[in-house]
């Protein structure tokens, strides 16, 4: 196995880790943050733990399955912790993470987009859809 130069190490982690290349594994992630269930339930942690059928109300549409789905992949990922509370029902609760709550500026960044540009957007879609 010949020598690496500092050079030629981090050279190789920046191919390792780009983001263009199908196997990447941040590629993944992006995948993943870009989902709107994962935006929209990082949204609802926002302001401390909640109980899962708080979430499954305050997030519109979303179905039991699909915030399930969610929400253990968030926790795989590392975003949100699930804690369990013995009890008739039985209690669970899912909070961010310190890595999850690194996301909140993100995404809070931007919803103020959205809200700034939407009538733009709207705009383009309709002159792009007239087109059509």
């Amino acid at each position: 196995m010949p020598t690496q130069t500092a050079a030629e190490r981090r050279a190789e982690a920046k191919v390792a880790y780009d983001a263009y290349i199908d196997k990447c594994p941040s590629r993944k992630l992006l995948d993943t943050l870009s989902d709107k269930w994962v935006s929209l339930v990082l949204v609802a942690l926002s302001d401390g733990p909640r109980r899962y059928s708080d979430m499954a109300r305050r997030i519109a549409g979303v179905s039991q399955k699909m915030l399930t789905q969610t929400l253990r992949s968030m926790e795989r990922d590392g975003l949100v912790t699930r804690t369990v509370t013995p009890a008739v029902p039985v209690r669970v609760d899912y909070e961010l993470t310190a890595l999850g709550r690194t996301l909140l500026p993100l995404m809070a960044a931007v919803k103020t987009w959205a809200e700034e540009h939407i009538e733009e957007v709207e705009a383009a879609r309709s002159r792009y859809d007239s087109l059509t």
